[in-house]
């Protein structure tokens, strides 16, 4: 069993070169980072009682970027005081990360790996799922590897896109046909996940739901804002009991 889609990898392998183009195929992300890094910090700084303002606040926190692609969000995380690991199912998209960050002198582990294939004697405090549980094979195996990686009382971001009519005209249509921010097949509608279809998957694992935010993009300002809509981008997260 394995939760790697060959197909998804090979779709990111062919743009790895464009990870840190904030002009290419990956701009959407960089406009989405400054919102997804505030809020997952917000929410680390209230479970594990930390000082969000402080110059390294995640010191001493173990964290776990899974699809990292070439370490978008590893990066600011590393930045801001973790210990990263960084896994990607592509072996492009690690050789771009670790090129990248040996260039910024950032310390990151970063692995060709899934999962499922990590050694879970390693736990970490904290894991990033985001905008990859729609890209994978396997999901309940997914999610249940995950649970195993996570430490007690350690918390899981999964951040992926509604499975709405509003999501396929914004998502796909919007997004990959007219404003061509994306490549044309870069989602796959039905693989999309209601919050509660995720949330029932993630609470019979024993996790508990602890925080669930929508993230809605500004036009007029061209900027990502938290938002009590669902109906597109969400981001869920869960602690382990």
């Amino acid at each position: 069993m394995s939760t790697i889609n060959k197909d998804e990898i090979e779709k990111f392998s062919k743009l790895a070169d464009e990870w840190w183009d904030i002009d290419g195929k990956f701009k959407p992300l960089h406009m989405f980072n400054p919102i997804r890094i505030e809020y997952i910090l917000d929410i680390i700084s209230k479970n594990f009682k930390i000082d969000k303002n402080k110059k390294t606040p995640l010191k001493n926190l173990k964290i776990l970027d899974i699809g990292c692609g070439g370490g978008l969000i590893s990066e600011p995380m590393t930045r801001l005081g973790a210990d990263v690991t960084g896994v990607d199912a592509s072996s492009k998209n690690i050789n771009i990360a670790k090129a990248h960050a040996k260039k910024n002198n950032l310390n990151i582990t970063y692995l060709n790996s899934q999962p499922e294939n990590l050694n879970t004697h390693t736990k970490f405090d904290i894991i990033l799922n985001l905008e990859v549980v729609e890209h994978v094979e396997n999901l309940d195996l997914y999610l249940k590897s995950c649970f195993h990686l996570l430490k007690p009382k350690g918390i899981m971001f999964t951040a992926t896109l509604n499975r709405t009519l509003t999501s396929y005209v914004k998502a796909i249509v919007g997004a990959e046909y007219i404003l061509r921010w994306l490549p044309i097949g870069t989602h796959d509608w039905n693989k999309f996940l209601k919050p509660e279809e995720l949330e029932k998957k993630l609470t019979d694992l024993n996790f508990s739901i602890i925080n669930l935010t929508g993230l809605s993009f500004n036009p007029l300002f061209q900027e990502w804002k938290r938002s009590k809509n669902f109906s597109v981008n969400y981001i869920l997260v869960a602690k382990k009991i």
